[in-house]
């Protein structure tokens, strides 16, 4: 006999669960640069605007699907994809087990990225409490650093989601959101304060409308757009199925949304001024005329901008990369209740059991990763965010728009009021074309 299933007991604990879910390490190290190298707030423009068109949608497709089914993705999209024959419910189960295989194959290495970033925010620690020592031994890369941290982290994320929906993964987002806004806002007053700042400030919010000619600016924004909402991997699915079948899944996935780019901007009102403050003290923060970003900015130009910041360097460090722990934390326990909810459901294993079987395939990945990191890490990251989310992401406005037949709410509301037909052909076609040229774009052109 399945057991009851879990479920969200607050709308506002969904909210911060699935906004947690959404922002993870591109929020933090991607948008701010984007931002930067696609003409300021040119671009900020232009984001807010195809998160309306494109990412919103998306995200309200991904959480109708999880809602309507009340099931874990592989049921899910079996169940809804019916049509015609059994063959659109081959084809939905299979991107099911695709998305299985894939939120574990993102958790492999997303542990690894996670625990380089608590080993860094232990490392500033050290150096704080002026021992040396220990602060190079964190901050140096190894095979036994990168094993212990991503061990520790899978404990982490185990730890959480073994106490299910409403007792493990909400009650710890309600304390892990709000921790993580107070601490982007300290940095942003702390760094705001630095001689430099103003010029970072002026390069992130000040329209430069000649970046408007930009031919990369609309497909870059909707690449972020898409991928910063977490969509693609069943995680917001699963979050959908979770919810009460009252629930106004519009309404939601506008506030999810909202709170996802608020925490981006937030991000770059951080990091831009950043880079300009270490500008300002000689450091190289460009290549090519573009702004360094990603994991150089991360592990390269901001500690070195710490370490010459005095005695409040080491600190300001430390709270950085614990900001970027919490980020990916909160990110890793959305994606491991996918496999979860799957054996949960499709193989009848106590949540425990389905925990740690999980846990233990994912550390297996990782291990693999660590050892084999040359052929193995760059492949992995590339398959999962250059083609699997996208594709995922393009099949679920398939299902919804062409597939879902019987109990389709918004197809029955297109029915009746136009604004719903608007809304229902939008995610018919509109949105299937620009996100094929999202994918376009960052498995071939990108």
């Amino acid at each position: 006999m399945i057991p009851m299933r879990d479920s969200f007991r607050t709308r506002l604990g969904f909210i911060l669960a699935a906004a947690g879910s959404a922002v993870g390490l591109g929020n933090i190290w991607g948008f701010p640069t984007q931002v930067a190298n696609h003409g300021g707030a040119a671009f900020l423009m232009v984001y807010l605007v195809v998160v309306v068109i494109l990412a919103i949608p998306a995200l309200y497709t991904e959480l109708s699907i999880g809602h309507q089914a009340q099931a874990n993705p592989v049921a899910a999209l079996g169940k809804l994809a019916q049509r015609p024959h059994r063959v659109g419910a081959g084809l939905g189960k299979s991107v099911g087990l695709l998305n299985v295989g894939g939120a574990v194959l993102m958790l492999s290495f997303y542990h690894i990225i996670a625990g380089w970033m608590l080993a860094h925010a232990l490392g500033s620690l050290a150096l704080a409490m002026q021992w040396p020592e220990a602060h190079l031994a964190l901050t140096t890369s190894s095979l036994w650093r990168d094993l212990v941290f991503v061990a520790v982290f899978l404990v982490g994320t185990g730890t959480i989601v073994v106490r299910g929906v409403s007792n493990g993964i909400e009650v710890w987002s309600r304390r892990l959101m709000p921790l993580l806004v107070v601490l982007l806002v300290v940095l942003i007053g702390y760094i705001a304060m630095q001689p430099g700042a103003g010029a970072g400030f002026a390069r992130y919010l000040q329209p430069s409308f000649a970046g408007f000619s930009d031919p990369n600016l609309v497909v870059a924004a909707m690449g972020q757009a898409f991928f910063s909402l977490s969509i693609g991997l069943g995680g917001m699915m699963i979050y959908g199925s979770y919810l009460d079948r009252n629930a106004n899944i519009g309404q939601l996935a506008v506030s999810v949304a909202a709170l996802d780019t608020l925490i981006a901007f937030l991000a770059g009102l951080l990091i831009i001024p950043a880079l300009y403050v270490a500008m300002g003290q000689g450091m190289q923060v460009s290549e090519n005329g573009q702004l360094i970003g990603e994991a150089q900015l991360i592990f390269n130009v901001l500690p070195e901008l710490f370490e010459r910041m005095g005695a409040a360097g080491p600190w300001l460090g430390f709270f950085f990369f614990m900001l970027l722990s919490i980020a990916a934390l909160t990110s890793t326990i959305s994606l491991a209740e996918v496999p979860i909810a799957y054996l949960l459901e499709s193989r009848q294993h106590s949540r425990r059991r389905a925990t740690t079987l999980v846990i233990a395939v994912i550390a297996v990945f990782a291990l693999a990763l660590v050892i084999w990191f040359v052929p193995l890490f760059a492949w992995t990251v590339a398959y999962v965010t250059k083609f699997q989310l996208p594709l995922s992401g393009l099949f679920y406005f398939i299902v919804l728009g062409w597939l879902w037949s019987r109990s389709n709410k918004l197809k029955e509301k297109a029915r009746e009021q136009w604004r719903f037909r608007l809304l229902f052909w939008h995610l018919r076609l509109v949105c299937p074309l620009l996100l094929l040229w999202v994918f376009v774009d960052v498995a071939f052109a990108g």
